[in-house]
């Protein structure tokens, strides 16, 4: 993908974003390190409470960064975790807010201005009795930010490098860094560990880049459809790169997620002969033997239904149009970094093989790069619990 072929465009920053990654990522690994002290002084006493609820939300891809990384922060942490989009917490806060125990808010978000965002930190506020703030931003101007700066005691921002804010409208280094962020706090007594486990996925990322010629070539045949399939952790970079194909082709190219075991139950009727699976292969060998069970099922199916696989080395019984050996770890937890990159880069290929801009593909104008339209109203219980 560094390479400037025709048809590219030079000055495309979803390009430049996407290609930036891999570095980005040694950036987050060193702000980490660097503000250790400072978020392991926060976080200690709040996890040390009894009872303590941890909530990851954000909303669109940042609601998928919860997603993905919800069970490996709670094994991390051995604290309840769930992932809860702003979305259903603006609407539905007395479902999800706990009132008798103490809870810690992860909210992520690129911008930190979503109407969303900024109403859930100010339900939270209402609902819980006893709450806390972490919020991972890449924007210093954003409303989230300004929070945490007003509210000392019970928040703190990691504030991510600057490049993690990207200008254009779909998220990329802002998604994996936020992703990458959280794992990396989740598990900060063995941040040192993690130094060999980030320059693996800093060459599974640039192996995937340096695959571009072959995404490409994907991009250029004739699909309709495109499910991506993940198991655990994976199936929500599933989620992510359904979202970021379908967003960078305008919704051109209608794309769908499950898991490898939940395909089976009824969503596997959306194939037909214009779809494309994606395998985000796990590197558990436990879950890869659901997981190619079902490749080699969909292997045999006579409408000759086209697959890429990603993560695991080359199994000719699936008929793989691309096959990406990542040289997956059993240990590894930051391997749904990467992986991310898939749906970003076939995104990326695939808007420009349709004659729109990556940057900005809504033609409409339906979706942008901060979400526009959200009228936020006040909750009806919300006077009545704060008196």
């Amino acid at each position: 993908m560094k390479e400037n072929k025709s048809g590219e465009q030079s000055v495309s920053h979803t390009k430049q974003e996407i290609e930036g990654q891999p570095e980005l990522w040694q950036s987050v690994f060193d702000l980490i390190q660097a503000q250790q002290k400072e978020i392991k002084a926060f976080l200690d006493p709040i996890l040390n409470k009894n009872g303590l609820e941890i909530i990851l939300t954000g909303a669109g891809s940042s609601a998928f960064v919860g997603e993905a990384a919800q069970g490996l922060v709670q094994k991390n942490s051995k604290r309840t975790t769930r992932a809860i989009a702003t979305t259903d917490l603006v609407t539905h806060p007395e479902l999800f807010f706990p009132k008798d125990h103490p809870v810690l808010l992860v909210s992520f978000a690129r911008s930190g201005n979503s109407p969303e965002s900024v109403e859930t930190v100010n339900l939270a506020d209402s609902f819980c009795s006893e709450i806390f703030h972490l919020v991972i931003t890449c924007n210093k101007e954003g409303e989230l930010f300004k929070y945490t700066r007003a509210n000392t005691k019970t928040a703190l921002a990691i504030l991510l490098p600057e490049k993690a804010n990207d200008k254009s409208l779909a998220m990329t280094g802002s998604f994996t860094s936020m992703l990458l962020s959280i794992l990396l706090v989740s598990d900060l007594k063995n941040l040192e560990s993690h130094k060999l486990e980030l320059q693996r996925i800093m060459n599974q990322g640039n192996l995937l880049l340096d695959s571009a010629k072959a995404f490409k070539e994907i991009s250029a045949k004739y699909f309709e459809r495109v499910v991506f399939l993940g198991s655990g952790p994976m199936l929500a970079i599933a989620r992510e790169c359904h979202l970021k194909l379908q967003e960078l082709t305008d919704g051109q190219i209608i794309c769908k997620h499950d898991s490898f075991l939940g395909f089976r139950h009824g969503p596997r009727a959306v194939t037909n002969e214009q779809t494309l699976l994606v395998y985000l292969f796990s590197p558990s060998d436990h879950v890869y033997k659901y997981e190619l069970d079902l490749a080699k099922s969909i292997a045999k199916d006579p409408r000759t239904i086209e697959c890429v696989s990603i993560g695991r080395s080359e199994d000719k019984v699936l008929h793989s149009c691309l096959n990406i050996d990542l040289n997956l770890n059993s240990n590894q937890q930051l391997n749904i970094v990467p992986a991310t990159l898939v749906g970003q880069i076939m995104g990326y290929y695939k808007s420009l093989q349709l004659g729109l801009n990556p940057d900005n593909p809504s033609i409409s104008g339906a979706i942008s790069r901060v979400v526009q339209g959200v009228k936020i109203y006040e909750y009806p219980e919300k006077i009545e619990h704060d008196s």
